[in-house]
């Protein structure tokens, strides 16, 4: 032991998981630090990171997830930039670090208006996200082809921040005493910044077109004027696309089955639970 070891680093947390990400750890070392194995290692939570995910504005900002995230997988340099599919496997692999290899979860049956709790199998999920092949291309029904761009967390935290600030305006304009004629005014406003939001949005997750001859579009304002002229259909085709991308590497819900006496009440036979991993499930 060196002259200046603190006698009590024996008891110092070390990675209790390690887990390779759907995107492949496809980044550069700035954002993730290469490892031989592929395979990043993952610590429980400090009581400091306890704090820190259950600070309401950390969290509404991203701030909290990005510090505690960088905290518990010391690999991770700017978790601001971790692609959207790559999120959630993180997220378990911190609560399987922490907590273990179980989380309960309250819900309500549909139909039966019943309220029960479900132990879910937290290394199953993992086993689930970790085969996820990422598909980074969409083919239009008129052969276009476009290749995504992931949205990153710092991406997906931003348009939230901004959706949430859209949705405030709404009841504030709502509330207020304006007279119907000011009111509308401020509604076409709002309603315009959030069409605004929704296209930069389309664009951030769009990198290359390909035509199809061949020609390859990678000019942002070429990719720009395409989305602002195009059919509405076409735009709407894409859209849809994209979200279901978006769900690449995320927690599928949960299939459960509804007992005899739950049927009675109206609730169907199978049912699907969703599992999020936020500060009312995550912690135990």
């Amino acid at each position: 032991m060196t002259e200046n070891a603190n006698p009590l680093n024996k008891y110092f947390r070390q990675p209790a998981i390690y887990v390779s990400l759907p995107s492949g750890n496809n980044y550069p070392p700035h954002v993730i630090e290469p490892s031989q194995t592929g395979e990043l290692g993952v610590m429980p939570m400090t009581a400091k990171d306890e704090i820190r995910f259950k600070t309401p504005d950390a969290l509404m900002n991203g701030q909290g997830v990005v510090d505690v995230i960088q905290s518990c997988v010391p690999d991770i340099k700017d978790a601001w930039q971790i692609k959207s599919y790559d999120l959630d496997t993180i997220l378990v692999a911190i609560r399987i670090a922490t907590y273990g290899e179980t989380m309960e979860i309250n819900f309500n049956v549909p139909g039966a208006n019943e309220n029960v709790s479900h132990t879910v199998n937290l290394p199953a999920i993992l086993d689930q996200l970790r085969s996820t092949k990422v598909d980074g291309h969409v083919v239009l029904d008129d052969g276009l082809k476009i290749t995504v761009r992931p949205l990153t967390y710092k991406d997906m935290t931003s348009t939230s921040l901004q959706t949430f600030q859209q949705q405030k305006m709404y009841t504030a304009i709502q509330d207020s005493q304006l007279s119907d004629e000011e009111k509308a005014k401020k509604f076409n406003e709002a309603f315009k910044a959030l069409t605004d939001l929704n296209a930069s949005i389309l664009l951030k997750n769009i990198s290359l077109i390909t035509m199809t001859d061949g020609t390859e579009i990678t000019d942002p304002a070429h990719i720009k004027e395409f989305v602002d002229n195009a059919n509405a259909t076409l735009i709407k085709e894409i859209e849809g696309k994209l979200t279901d991308l978006r769900g690449q590497g995320a927690v599928k819900p949960l299939k459960l089955k509804a007992t005899e006496e739950q049927i009675k009440k109206g609730a169907p036979a199978t049912y699907e639970v969703p599992v999020t991993f936020d500060t009312s499930n995550f912690f135990v």
